[in-house]
């Protein structure tokens, strides 16, 4: 796998470098936007590690650039905490934002997640009569097709790949929207109504797991 790192700091791109090669990672580097998209167009890149605010071109605008020319997974580094910055990236479609300063480990453990995400996708998950076709994002009901708002489609498929694991509100809230809704639970409980009923008589399979949150329950049959 190769990780493309990108900061103006030359102590954080090889820190950060260090624990990635210790993993068994290929890292490339960049000094700045301009030449995060020069390497990224030369070279093949699995996922960028990028620092928003770098001299010639930041961090949001090398990430409209590059995903232009392909659609990879973004990790963002800044400074600042503001809910704003989060935003505008997770608005540009990254995959995690991580304020300084940070753990080295942190990053690397972020990075596994990421690509095991990204590339351990399946296209089709089935489930007795539930199934789920990533590539053509629909969901089928005994051959059915049932229609879900994008949301309650992440919902849904983020449940699938963490099956038979207890996830917390503020945990589906990351991951699906993107940020916290500073304890918004609402948010989830309802999308979760509203998904069971799209789901009909595989609502059950979404199981509530109280005092924590909730899980997608299937046990494959010997």
């Amino acid at each position: 796998m190769n990780i493309l790192v990108v900061d103006d700091e030359q102590l954080i791109r090889e820190v950060i470098k260090e624990y990635l090669i210790l993993e068994g990672y290929h890292v490339l580097e960049a000094v700045d936007g301009e030449d995060a998209v020069k390497v990224f167009q030369r070279e093949k890149v699995d996922l960028v590690i990028m620092d928003i605010m770098m001299p010639k071109m930041d961090g949001y605008q090398a990430c409209k650039e590059i995903k232009k020319i392909k659609n990879v997974p973004f990790i963002m580094l800044s400074a600042r905490s503001e809910e704003y910055d989060k935003l505008i990236g997770f608005d540009l479609g990254i995959d995690d934002y991580v304020t300084k300063p940070f753990s080295p480990k942190e990053i690397v453990a972020r990075v596994k997640a990421i690509l095991k995400r990204t590339n351990g996708k399946e296209e089709r998950y089935v489930f007795a009569g539930l199934t789920i076709d990533d590539k053509a994002h629909e969901v089928y009901v005994d051959d059915k097709e049932i229609i879900l708002t994008p949301k309650e489609y992440d919902l849904l498929k983020y449940l699938v790949m963490n099956k038979n694991i207890a996830l917390s509100r503020d945990n589906l809230l990351s991951a699906v929207w993107g940020y916290a809704f500073y304890g918004d639970d609402r948010t989830v409980d309802t999308h979760i109504k509203t998904l069971r009923n799209s789901l009909g008589k595989y609502r059950d399979l979404v199981k509530t797991v109280r005092g924590v949150g909730y899980k997608f329950e299937y046990k494959e049959k010997n």
